[in-house]
């Protein structure tokens, strides 16, 4: 903490650590997560005191023990619920909620269907790793086919939730990507999730080193991850590889890669990303797939960044908006005569 020379402080990003014992597992991919936010939280001049973080249940969720914020360690599931009731109820707070793939999409995932419809103005980080970590290695809703885990000894039958196009499918007005391993550009997410009037959903690839390690590994290693991610920002073509000679191209509704170098196109042909069209976000979204990590066989690389952002009104917003209207027109309440009702009866 810095006090300055007008007599205001500034918390650095140690401030913005409890005085707990951070009991994840050595070389989680959560404590990268945990850094990145308080770091963001110290750069966006925030204070303790206006900052509150929901989770639900899972190695995630104990993110609130570790914040030196006000936090709640809610239901399983339920992380949106309870956060959208302490936004209404506190509107100027800056609530955040935590959760995983398993608690946010399993469990949880009907209210965090209606809380990205209603576009709250709170900010949700998904720690995606593919893996029920907490409870000691199943498959989650996120996990690929023919998963070998604890509870699928013979392979997962389930075909998994793809979370940015569940979220878009949901009406979301801001989705987004990144990964434990890259702290400058999910630093940079942050601050986008943070700005973004109502419901921000970032998904963080996060690595479980017990029970499902390198499921990403793909995207963060230096020797593959050019050419299996690509960065999108708006405005900007896109573009991948190790000397960015590799393309997306559409071709209709159809995103092919072409190479720079070889089949005869040039930068003015790609894809330039625009984070408000809502059509070519859905085509984004889906540049996904499980199976295959070359270029094989039309294999597109993963997006990262922010891939939808539009503004909508909020929910909360609208609400107080409506009580304000209402007071307005009848009048403070009265709770008696509302339980009483409009209709009695005088009894001799």
């Amino acid at each position: 903490m810095t006090v300055q020379n007008n007599g205001t402080t500034t918390l650095k990003a140690k401030d913005f650590a409890s005085d707990q014992d951070v009991r994840w597992c050595p070389g989680c991919g959560d404590y990268s997560i945990l850094k990145q936010t308080q770091t963001v939280f110290a750069e966006l001049g925030l204070n303790r005191d206006e900052i509150a973080i929901v989770s639900g249940i899972g190695c995630s969720s104990r993110f609130p023990y570790y914040m030196e914020t006000y936090g709640m360690h809610s239901i399983h599931g339920r992380a949106p619920a309870v956060a959208c009731g302490l936004k209404m109820a506190n509107p100027e707070l800056h609530v955040w909620i935590v959760t995983g793939d398993g608690d946010g999409l399993s469990i949880g995932g009907n209210h965090f269907m209606h809380l990205l419809r209603r576009n709250f103005n709170v900010n949700l980080l998904m720690f995606n790793n593919q893996i029920y970590g907490l409870t000691k290695g199943q498959y989650s809703p996120t996990s690929e086919e023919h998963k070998m885990t604890k509870s699928t000894p013979f392979g997962s039958l389930d075909h998994p939730i793809n979370p940015a196009a569940f979220a878009l499918g949901s009406d979301a007005t801001f989705v987004a990507r990144s990964m434990d391993r890259d702290p400058k550009h999910l630093q940079a997410m942050i601050h986008r999730a943070h700005a973004h009037p109502g419901t921000s959903f970032l998904e963080i690839y996060q690595n479980c080193n017990i029970f499902n390690d390198g499921a990403f590994f793909a995207f963060t290693d230096k020797e593959t991850k050019p050419e299996t991610g690509i960065l999108v920002e708006h405005g900007m073509p896109l573009r991948f590889g190790t000397r960015l000679e590799k393309g997306i191209r559409l071709d209709g509704t159809k995103p092919v890669v072409v190479d720079l170098e070889k089949d005869g196109f040039s930068v003015d042909d790609l894809w330039i990303h625009d984070e408000k069209d809502l059509y070519k976000a859905h085509i984004l979204s889906r540049f996904f797939d499980h199976h295959n990590l070359s270029h094989q066989d039309g294999y597109l690389p993963r997006p990262f960044g922010v891939i939808y952002a539009v503004e909508r009104p909020q929910y909360d917003v609208l609400l107080h908006e409506q009580l304000a209207e209402a007071r307005q027109k009848q009048g403070e309440g009265d709770l008696d005569a509302l339980i009483a009702g409009s209709t009695t009866w005088s009894i001799n």
